[in-house]
């Protein structure tokens, strides 16, 4: 049996969150750098048992700042795609990166890009992240976007 996880308490535990702790989660530039940033086990706390649970709340504690959510269905790779600026060459560099690059990328990208998505579709996405997923996001982008 699958154990469903609460990615919508996630994200609204990140909206309740103080502005200072928001501040320092919107600071990070690594994965990495939030075991050293409390705001990021006040997210994770009792969250993730196994290692690949914890990496997986990592990404998405990492991607959450930069992140709006709507109820509409809106993916991850539409809101690219209708975003401002957010060039196919961005993304390749993403789907051709290795980890930890590829997060950093990703998330550069979502810094400027601001997406406004449905939160439990791109939490799905980046939990079970990985060279599909990636490929998933390539797909949807393109499939979505109008020059």
């Amino acid at each position: 049996m699958e154990r469903t996880h609460d990615f919508m308490g996630l994200y609204q535990a990140w909206e309740r969150l103080a502005p200072g702790p928001r501040a320092e989660l919107r600071r990070v530039e690594r994965p990495d750098d939030l075991l050293e940033v409390p705001a990021f086990y006040r997210l994770f706390s009792g969250r993730g048992t196994t290692e690949w649970e914890k990496g997986a709340y990592q990404r998405l504690i990492f991607c959450l700042p930069c992140i709006k959510h709507s109820g509409e269905n809106i993916s991850l790779g539409r809101a690219l795609a209708k975003g401002r600026g957010v060039g196919e060459k961005r993304l390749f560099q993403v789907v051709r990166s290795s980890e930890p690059n590829d997060m950093i990328q990703l998330r550069r990208i979502l810094r400027m890009a601001e997406p406004t998505v449905n939160w439990d579709l791109a939490a799905r996405q980046l939990w079970y992240w990985n060279d599909r997923s990636k490929r998933d996001l390539l797909e949807d982008y393109f499939l979505n976007h109008s020059n």
